[in-house]
């Protein structure tokens, strides 16, 4: 028992969403709900309560991605490049966190001598193999409806 209180007592748990990627699902979202041609960074700020430099550098990964479009000047702001239907929380998630993987050997580098046999390894992979399939059929669309 004195192991699982520490684990959740832990400040430094691994966490599925990073808040880069949380930050810029609810900004890809906002601006999705908005009725506005396009919302500004004032606007999200604001309304999100996001710290700005933490903002623009997400706007900005999201404009070099093609998720986003940005307009530059007095009155300009932030777009979505498609349809909410056509982002999906994964590839999101990718950008700001690379490759969704659960757990890495212990070896890193090296690869593990029993990478074929390891029976934990073999049921982290199912685990990752099922995450990412329900990752996979989640859309801004899904997250806003």
């Amino acid at each position: 028992m004195i192991l699982i209180w520490y684990l959740y007592e832990k400040e430094d748990a691994m966490k599925l969403i990073t808040r880069d990627t949380d930050y810029a699902v609810r900004a890809i979202a906002f601006i999705a709900e908005s009725e506005k041609e396009m919302v500004s960074t004032d606007e999200l700020v604001k309304r999100l309560k996001i710290p700005r430099p933490f903002l623009r550098k997400i706007l900005q990964i999201l404009n070099k991605g093609s998720v986003l479009k940005s307009y530059k000047g007095k009155g300009g702001g932030f777009s979505l490049v498609c349809s909410p239907k056509k982002l999906f929380l994964l590839d999101i998630m990718k950008a700001f966190q690379g490759d969704i993987k659960l757990n890495e050997c212990i070896f890193k580098k090296r690869v593990c001598p029993n990478i074929k046999t390891c029976p934990l390894r073999k049921k982290i992979t199912r685990i990752e193999d099922n995450v990412l399939k329900e990752l996979k059929n989640i859309t801004i669309a899904s997250l806003i409806h």
